[in-house]
């Protein structure tokens, strides 16, 4: 008992040295029994201060009289139990220990509320997560009320599902947990339904950049003139190197030459013609230049929609929206990587200048 009592004393948040603090402290007055019938002396006081929930076991009235009060914690191996009490005496737990009995100080921690330990568990856990663990895991984290914890597990256990489904722990939860198991199945299929989702947009969201930087580079040819297409006061041959403003600009004037010349085009057969007098559409439908705009059929194409306005397409609306949704972010973007970009620049002259100096 003197051993177990110094070991406490030590590691006390009181303790200016071992002398004083066992000089200031009384005798220990609670015994706590663990399942092997061992018990560990301590002080009420410290751990009422330490735990609500023992402080409750404390103040409950006793069936017989007795100088020292007993509090029962069965189930977890006395060695770990030591080491809970030693925590509400230091706060303070070995990573070493923590490695060890990390699940029964998490189990302890909720029952007996002592949040500081708690947090410390999750986080060494979390660390110490592995397919063959994190069922078991993942298991407590829902019985002690660890969200991010379990959270964790479920997205490993998702990740590694394959892997997983072979383990002795999964395969115990289904035999005697399968609410759990459902859960878990429903967590991985809203998991892929966000993936696919997720994909599908960053799909769309391309399509439409792809479709922003198209009419930028139509505007470029129609307006400047590049290597083989231009406007008629302009003269293309002069620029023979390849485009260095877009990567489509090339693909885009031989579509733009197919389209002039196409014999199928009258008649509506020819595909590649159809996708060149959509983006011309498309263009004037984004364009606010209409007077001054040199690109071909803008203005065809406004005249156009004010005389059917009735029979405006929706969906078309809803393209052009997005477009120019995809065109303004994207410009957001350049703006901030540029402005990033020079804040870098001049924090490391900053540095030179200093180092130099």
């Amino acid at each position: 008992m003197v051993r177990l009592q110094n070991q406490f004393l030590e590691n006390s948040p009181f303790a200016g040295d071992g002398t004083m603090v066992a000089v200031e402290l009384p005798e220990p007055d609670v015994q706590i029994i663990t399942s092997d019938g061992r018990s560990i002396p301590a002080h009420s006081r410290i751990l009422a201060s330490a735990s609500p929930v023992v402080e409750r076991l404390i103040a409950r009235p006793q069936k017989r009289r007795s100088s020292d009060r007993k509090i029962h914690i069965l189930g977890v191996p006395y060695d770990a139990v030591f080491l809970f009490v030693q925590f509400l005496y230091s706060s303070k737990c070995d990573k070493e220990h923590m490695e060890k009995y990390g699940i029964h100080f998490l189990a302890l921690s909720h029952v007996y509320f002592v949040p500081q330990l708690k947090q410390k568990c999750i986080g060494g856990l979390a660390e110490q997560l592995t397919i063959e663990n994190v069922v078991d895991i993942l298991q407590l984290a829902r019985l002690c009320d660890a969200p991010d914890l379990y959270l964790k597990c479920l997205k490993l256990l998702s990740n590694n599902f394959n892997t997983v489904e072979e383990t002795e722990g999964w395969k115990f939860l289904q035999n005697h947990d399968p609410r759990l198991e459902l859960e878990i199945l429903q967590f991985m299929d809203e998991a892929e339904s966000r993936k696919k989702k997720t994909r599908r947009h960053r799909e769309e969201q391309s399509l439409y950049l792809q479709l922003s930087e198209a009419m930028d580079c139509l505007e470029h040819i129609c307006t400047e003139g590049c290597t083989s297409v231009g406007p008629y006061d302009t003269d293309p041959s002069k620029n023979k190197g390849p485009c260095s403003k877009f990567s489509t600009c090339h693909g885009l004037q031989l579509s733009i030459k197919h389209f002039a010349t196409c014999e199928r085009r009258v008649n509506g057969g020819c595909l590649r013609c159809k996708r060149m007098w959509q983006l011309f559409r498309l263009h004037s439908s984004i364009c606010d230049q209409t007077d001054e705009c040199r690109v071909p059929l803008c203005r065809h194409f406004k005249l156009k929609v004010q005389q059917d306005r009735k029979r405006d397409d929706a969906k078309w609306r809803l393209l052009v929206r997005k477009v120019v949704s995809a065109k303004a972010v994207y410009s957001l973007s350049l703006a901030k990587r540029k402005s990033e970009d020079e804040l870098r620049a001049t924090t490391n002259y900053y540095r030179m200048g200093s180092f130099e100096i």
